[in-house]
């Protein structure tokens, strides 16, 4: 009898360790599973989408930007400017400033310059859907086309905005989504002394620089502007003269690099 209750005993003693290692293997097979997940979202995350921001390069270059989204009173000085100084440089434009200032369009295209696509309505992109976003650019493009009788590549998001939707729209269509390196900040009113003070020590080759037309100062800082960046050995281009239109990639903080 005594030796019955011990075999008892010791079966249900090994049945309970059995069970024990059992549930430490489903566990750990659990918690093996989330953290596969855990780096498989990680990764995603790190994979975000990039517009380009400025570009790896030993050529002594920089890209001088201009979005039009307001009105075109200075457009006739600019050019005067951009052409006093033998530049070229490329304007984003909004559709609906395409639409109400044409001939505006028209003498920045017979001047050489790259016009680019700022959207059609200057949205909020981040809060549209996919075709959305496509409808965007393209709407605006076509705006483009209809005068120039060229079609862009180059897009640049309104207020600098741009999610995985927004860059993967523009990408699917061929399009180089473009952000920048560095902002006057002229449409706060800043003086041109105020503007270069930004760009003087940060400024190098690669750069992506943000203006716009429609501002207190631009048009009468920018003769000041481009001297200034040419006396530091740089010479101002266009977007597409600046980028690599293919075998790229894009690093985590946007800066382009040839393959």
């Amino acid at each position: 009898m005594f030796f019955v209750f011990n075999k008892q005993k010791i079966y249900t003693y090994l049945v309970s360790i059995v069970t024990v290692v059992l549930l430490f293997c489903v566990a750990g097979s659990i918690n093996n599973t989330r953290s596969g997940k855990n780096a498989v979202q990680t990764a995603a995350t790190t994979q975000k989408l990039l517009p380009i921001y400025n570009v790896q390069t030993e050529a002594k270059k920089v890209a001088f930007t201009m979005n039009c989204a307001w009105n075109a009173d200075d457009i006739d000085g600019i050019l005067k400017t951009l052409q006093d100084n033998n530049t070229k440089i490329t304007f984003f434009m909004v559709g609906d400033w395409i639409e109400k200032f044409p001939e505006a369009v028209k003498k920045i295209h017979e001047a050489g310059h790259e016009i680019a696509s700022h959207s059609d309505t200057h949205p909020h992109v981040n809060n549209l859907s996919y075709e959305k976003n496509i409808e965007e650019i393209e709407k605006s493009n076509d705006k483009i086309e209809k005068i120039t009788k060229n079609r862009t590549k180059i897009y640049r998001a309104p207020y600098g905005e741009y999610n995985d939707t927004v860059i993967k729209a523009a990408k699917d269509k061929g399009y180089h989504t473009i952000q920048w390196s560095l902002d006057t900040l002229d449409y706060t009113g800043l003086t041109g002394e105020e503007m270069w003070k930004r760009l003087d020590s940060k400024i190098k080759a690669g750069d992506i620089i943000l203006s716009h037309n429609g501002t207190k100062h631009t048009a009468d800082s920018l003769d000041m502007l481009l001297k200034n960046i040419k006396q530091k050995g740089l010479e101002v281009v266009t977007v597409s003269d600046l980028i690599y239109l293919e075998n790229y990639t894009i690093n985590n903080n946007g800066t382009q690099i040839k393959n």
